[in-house]
C-alpha cells in the first residue's frame, strides 16, 4: 500500500494550491480518505474527510476555504486550498484506515509567507 502525496510549495497569502495523494495497493473506491496537517510544534489536526460516495466535511478552521475532492478512476483525492493563510503552512498528510489500521502517506510541506 502507497499514499504518495505532492502539489506543496511555497504560496505567498492570498494565495491557492491543490494537493494531490495517489494512492496505490487498495481498493481506493472504498475508502474514506482523509487530510491532516501538522504545524510545526503543533498537534497533527484532522484538515476533512471524503467518503466513497464523495461526501465531505471539514475542520471549522478551513470550511469555505479548503476542498476536498476525488477521482476514483486515476486512484486520486485533492486538497484543493484557498485563500491560504501564513497559519494554513503544515505539512499536510493523506490517510486512510482499513481496520485498526492506519495508512499514511509522507505529507508534503505548505509555506504560505510573504
Amino acid at each position: 500500500v502507497q499514499l504518495q502525496a505532492s502539489g506543496g510549495g511555497f504560496v505567498q497569502p492570498g494565495g491557492s494550491l491543490r494537493l494531490s495523494c495517489a494512492v496505490s495497493g487498495v481498493i481506493f473506491s472504498t475508502k474514506v480518505m482523509n487530510w491532516y496537517r501538522q504545524a510545526l510544534g503543533k498537534q497533527r489536526e484532522l484538515v476533512g474527510s471524503i467518503t466513497s460516495g464523495g461526501s465531505t466535511n471539514y475542520a471549522d478552521s478551513v470550511k469555505g476555504q479548503f476542498t476536498i475532492a476525488r477521482d476514483n478512476a486515476k486512484n486520486t483525492v485533492y486538497l484543493q486550498m484557498n485563500s491560504l493563510k501564513p497559519e494554513d503552512t503544515a505539512v499536510y498528510l493523506c490517510n486512510f484506515n482499513l481496520g485498526l489500521r492506519e495508512y499514511w502517506g509522507q505529507g508534503t510541506l505548505v509555506t504560505v509567507s510573504s
